[in-house]
């Protein structure tokens, strides 16, 4: 589950046992990944603002299965199985479409973006510049994605995006976090509020 200790809900207390209530899923359900954060509640709800605003708000553009598609690229780069398996379920969830899922799967796998749109392609490669090596990245490199007809505020969430899940798989990778248990495919609803709850 974790290399470090975590609190489970029922030994919740205070602070922590109130977050734990705001995330939960409908049966209870606590991701590892958040119940890593128990022993600063702080960071707890330091991840869940920046991941509830960067992926499930309605102010974000792009589709939500579109960012949880560079997520689970991003994800793949950064060779963190578990955002990979959390976020392709959410992918899969949302699509609706079993076999477009596999194909886009599939084709992140193998980092092949030729079967992208090429606006698709123009932001995967940005998330995957950024991902791998971030300080090459250069405003050409922006308007590449502009020219693919995106506009400032898309290519700002593609790079909160790429960002986030920089920061998600290295919670994952450097604290031994597993997916043993966890339900997978949770996920806030997209709102502009701060609901938290994992449906």
């Amino acid at each position: 589950m974790s290399w470090i200790e975590r609190i489970p809900y029922e030994r919740a207390t205070g602070r922590l046992r109130a977050i734990y209530d705001r995330i939960k899923g409908p049966r209870g359900e606590l991701d590892n990944i958040l119940t890593v954060h128990s022993l600063r509640p702080h960071t707890l709800e330091g991840h869940m603002a920046l991941y509830k605003s960067v992926l499930h708000h309605t102010g974000n553009q792009l589709p939500t299965w579109w960012l949880e598609t560079i997520g689970v690229y991003v994800s793949g780069l950064n060779r963190c199985d578990y955002c990979v398996d959390h976020h392709f379920a959410g992918l899969r969830r949302l699509l609706a479409d079993v076999d477009r899922a596999a194909a886009i799967r599939a084709a992140l796998d193998a980092d092949d973006l030729a079967g992208f749109e090429p606006r698709e392609q123009a932001m995967l490669a940005y998330a995957r510049q950024l991902t791998l090596d971030p300080s090459s990245v250069t405003e050409a490199d922006l308007e590449r994605m502009r020219v693919a007809g995106l506009s400032d505020g898309e290519m700002l969430e593609v790079n909160q995006v790429a960002a986030y899940f920089a920061y998600a798989n290295r919670t994952v990778s450097g604290l031994g976090v597993t997916t043993a248990g966890d339900v997978l495919g949770l996920a806030p609803a997209d709102t502009s509020g701060d609901d938290w709850g994992h449906g």
